[in-house]
């Protein structure tokens, strides 16, 4: 398989994953009320709010920043410092923008883009390793979105759906 094909692949992959994910984190916020997503289990977590706002960060930085070439604008602490400060509409449109515009680079992304060596947060990395980053990243912090919700909710949220089995 040709590496351009390979390339295609993953990237198809990974787009294809954060839509997913992407869809389960909107579910959860709408779930929340302003309280619920700014609820935090005790001084060392994060909330939902804080989590949304930190993937905005991470994904515009290492996607849009990094490999897109906007300018990188983060404030990594001020994610994290966030106390109700964004309202759960915002932090909505603000993640789906985000994220829209991230799928625009890597829909751009080819095996030389990937390939080429970027200083991303202070990091030496391959625009793969950039992108596997935020992938990871972003689907480790979804998990800790949802947990979170469930929490709160205190129900099953039927985020994910397994294959049913054929008979035999």
């Amino acid at each position: 398989m040709r590496e351009d094909r390979i390339a295609r692949l993953f990237l198809e992959e990974v787009r294809r994953d954060l839509r997913a994910y992407l869809r389960r984190v909107n579910r959860c916020l709408r779930l929340l009320d302003e309280k619920q997503m700014w609820w935090r289990p005790n001084a060392a977590s994060n909330s939902a709010g804080n989590l949304v706002l930190h993937l905005c960060g991470n994904v515009r930085q290492w996607i849009i920043s990094g490999l897109g070439g906007a300018p990188d604008r983060r404030d990594r602490d001020a994610e994290f410092a966030a106390r109700g400060s964004v309202a759960g509409g915002a932090l909505l449109r603000r993640l789906n923008s985000t994220m829209r515009e991230a799928d625009g680079v890597l829909r751009r992304l080819t095996p030389q883009t990937l390939a080429r060596r970027y200083r991303i947060q202070g990091y030496h990395v391959t625009g793969l390793g950039a992108v596997a980053h935020v992938y990871f990243h972003f689907s480790y912090h979804a998990g800790q979105i949802i947990y979170i919700t469930k929490l709160q909710q205190g129900r099953n949220l039927r985020l994910t759906k397994l294959p049913k089995r054929k008979r035999a």
